[in-house]
């Protein structure tokens, strides 16, 4: 067993006994392929959540902060995370995005970038949008839906692919795609919350 899977094993384990997980829709994302989940950001604990409960790999796009940790400099590749210049166009970082998902390789992305403070879901960020018009990816939206409370049920969902064929041909910039993909993950929380 590689890393990578024990490490899920022991995620799912920590999470399912830490809170209440539902996890909805996982017969949307394909066994194989190029996909890309994309998610809202609530909690730290949202990136093992996301992979947790699926079969396939998640690559992770990481702040390259973390990669100039001793130890997680050796994990975090093992893992399948990448770093990433934050606030900037890395374009070391987009390259290998694209390669992965070229590659038929699943990519987690948290359009916003980064946690919302209050919960709320915030304006995406152009790179969502950029990977999913720039490749033949599938793209579903997720939705982590809260509180991580032991008493509480926390959600997980995630939603039907997104169909990006009438965007692709149309050309659309990279913004309105992330748009689109931000406006279903909104539908997903509102139509789970409860």
């Amino acid at each position: 067993m590689g890393i990578y899977h024990f490490g899920r094993n022991v995620c799912r384990m920590f999470l399912s006994a830490s809170y209440k997980v539902e996890v909805i829709g996982k017969e949307h994302i394909p066994s194989t392929g190029g996909t890309i989940l994309c998610c809202n950001h609530i909690h730290n604990f949202d990136p093992p959540l996301l992979g947790a409960f699926i079969k396939r790999q998640v690559h992770y796009m990481a702040k390259h902060e973390l990669f100039e940790k001793p130890v997680l400099k050796q994990l975090l590749p093992k893992l399948g995370a990448f770093p990433v210049r934050r606030g900037m166009s890395d374009k070391q970082a987009l390259r290998t995005a694209l390669k992965l998902l070229k590659e038929g390789q699943l990519l987690g992305l948290f359009p916003e970038g980064t946690r919302s403070k209050d919960g709320k879901l915030q304006k995406g960020l152009s790179g969502a949008g950029f990977f999913a018009l720039r490749t033949d990816a599938v793209v579903i939206p997720c939705a982590i839906i809260g509180p991580y409370k032991r008493s509480k049920t926390l959600k997980l969902v995630y939603g039907t692919p997104i169909d990006f064929t009438k965007l692709r041909e149309e050309k659309v910039t990279a913004e309105v795609a992330t748009e689109v993909i931000m406006n279903e993950i909104r539908l997903l929380i509102e139509s789970h919350s409860n």
